[in-house]
């Protein structure tokens, strides 16, 4: 590749972001480059004291239509369009009246700031831009010759390219820039289409496109060998990616994916009802409880496996206070993600210079609709989010016994944690706190089984005389295939058992539970989490 230079002498700039417009084109007229501009734009710069030719005397045609159409000129497209080293070209420039147009200045409207908002379907529509991408593509396709700018962030590269180079751009530059802007309006698109796709309940559309953009290039992904970045979906889902870092080490890949998977687990948790933490390792919750306030409800999250919690990843569902900041700084931990955090606590884990921080404002809502993505080979799977919360079920009780109002209670908290639980998942649980979970296992009767082992080696640490599933309950996120799995939960110490049925055998097991004493209830919903 060649740093050819191309002279800038005239740019056209048509922004819906305003930010460092006024000073971005008073350096471009101090090099004695022509302004081209419209509406807003065009008024934001002249209100500036600086001259500027509407595109209505360039083109010769008033904006119309509601400013629909201003753009979408042979005077605009061809002075974009035009190859400069082409004397065909150059020859219709002449015969045509068209001027070239060297630099390109576009931030498209904001259609997905107004979905955001939740704005009227006529304002959506209204925010979809048209002559802005068809001006970036244009621009884009000819960057030999022609710079063209989508993000107000690229301004003073663009100015330290003219200042470098006596007014003119590099190849390198421009390629930068037309690879940003293809990607710019590719994410555009994809969120107008996905958004269309919702509106019109459009569960599978022949294509499906996402875009995001940029929030930070990450030091390596799963492995140090693997690259990987971060990007923002449209939407602003409170959680890890629109989090405020207070402090800590930058975020890992797999610090991202593990926070991302407790904030979401932490959300099941109404903080208005009770306090809540839930402390997670390689993408599994290791420990979940609820209690009066975040110190017991950590304590309690904590004791179901503090081998495992080392390293782990904690949320919480309310303001993180002093006394919880200083229990957490007990042992070591990556990441600790909370709603907000009083300034006492954020002065004990600065204490701790490399824990990271964060607060995202808010929690997101475990019932809201939205879509996740995953690739395999040669494709992309995508589906709606799994937002069934148990709470909205209606339980229905399958055995002789029923379960007690202490045990439905655990039950429900149980089947909460177990969506966020790898499958196969088996949860036990007791006075509203995990006491042992089995995740990710190919049989569902070996995570009963490893559920069980890690409750005995925690009564072992606590020194307890039995295991805390003694008296438990147990959640698991898809039916008993067999009776064995339920089997091992109750020779475990459970006493009660919530799943949501569904197998051929399910008679097996309920008479199987009826024989042992066991109350279990069907919700009628799976929870599979690959």
């Amino acid at each position: 590749m060649t740093n050819q230079l191309r002279p800038v002498h005239r740019a056209l700039l048509s922004v819906s972001d305003k930010t460092g417009l006024v000073e971005f084109a008073r350096s471009l007229a101090a090099r004695g480059i022509e302004l081209i501009s419209t509406g807003g734009t065009a008024k934001a710069i002249a209100d500036a004291g600086l001259k500027v030719k509407d595109v209505s005397d360039l083109t010769g045609f008033p904006e119309m239509m509601d400013g629909r159409v201003k753009t979408l000129h042979p005077k605009v497209h061809g002075g974009l369009l035009a190859i400069r080293g082409n004397d065909e070209h150059a020859e219709a420039m002449k015969t045509h009246g068209i001027a070239p147009i060297d630099l390109l200045v576009v931030n498209l409207y904001p259609f997905e700031a107004t979905v955001e908002r939740s704005a009227p379907f006529s304002d959506c529509i209204e925010n979809i831009d048209i002559g802005g991408p068809a001006m970036i593509r244009a621009a884009s396709k000819n960057h030999e010759d022609v710079a063209v700018v989508v993000d107000v962030n690229d301004y003073d590269a663009v100015l330290e390219d003219l200042a470098r180079h006596e007014g003119s751009t590099t190849l390198l530059l421009r390629r930068r820039l037309a690879a940003k802007a293809y990607a710019r309006t590719a994410a555009y698109d994809a969120a107008i289409s996905n958004w269309f796709a919702a509106t019109i309940q459009n569960d599978a559309p022949d294509y499906r496109a996402f875009g995001g953009r940029l929030i930070q290039s990450l030091r390596y992904g799963e492995n140090p060998h693997q690259h990987a970045a971060f990007y923002a979906l449209p939407g602003r889902r409170p959680g890890v990616a629109t989090a405020r870092q207070v402090q800590g080490k930058e975020l890992s890949y797999n610090n991202i994916n593990d926070t991302d998977a407790a904030y979401e687990c932490i959300a099941e948790f109404d903080p208005a009802r009770t306090a809540a933490c839930v402390i997670v390792k390689h993408a599994n919750p290791c420990g979940v409880a609820e209690g009066p306030d975040l110190i017991t409800a950590y304590q309690k999250a904590l004791a179901c496996d503090s081998t495992s919690a080392f390293g782990g990843i904690i949320a919480m569902n309310r303001k993180l206070d002093a006394a919880t900041a200083r229990a957490i700084t007990g042992i070591f931990t990556e990441v600790i993600i909370a709603p907000d955090a009083t300034e006492e606590a954020i002065a004990v884990i600065a204490a701790r210079k490399n824990l990271r921080l964060l607060l995202a404002g808010a929690l997101p809502d475990p019932r809201e609709a939205g879509l996740t993505a995953k690739t395999v080979a040669g494709g992309l799977l995508v589906q709606s989010r799994d937002n069934a919360v148990v709470d909205d079920m209606t339980l229905k009780v399958v055995t002789k016994r029923a379960p007690t109002e202490a045990e439905l209670r655990d039950l429900r908290f149980a089947f909460r944690v177990a969506k966020h639980v790898k499958s196969n998942t088996i949860i036990y649980a007791k006075d509203s706190a995990t006491v042992g979970i089995g995740a990710g296992q190919m049989s569902r009767v070996d995570s009963a089984r490893i559920a069980a082992r890690k409750a005995l080696d925690a009564a072992s640490e606590l020194k307890l005389a039995e295991p805390l599933t003694k008296g438990s309950v147990v959640a698991s996120d898809a039916f008993f295939p067999f009776a064995d799995g339920m089997l091992a939960c109750i020779e475990a110490g459970a006493t009660a058992v919530i799943q949501p049925g569904g197998s051929v055998r399910d008679d097996e097991v309920i008479k199987a539970a009826d024989e042992h004493g066991i109350a279990m209830v069907l919700t009628g919903v799976r929870h599979f989490r690959h």
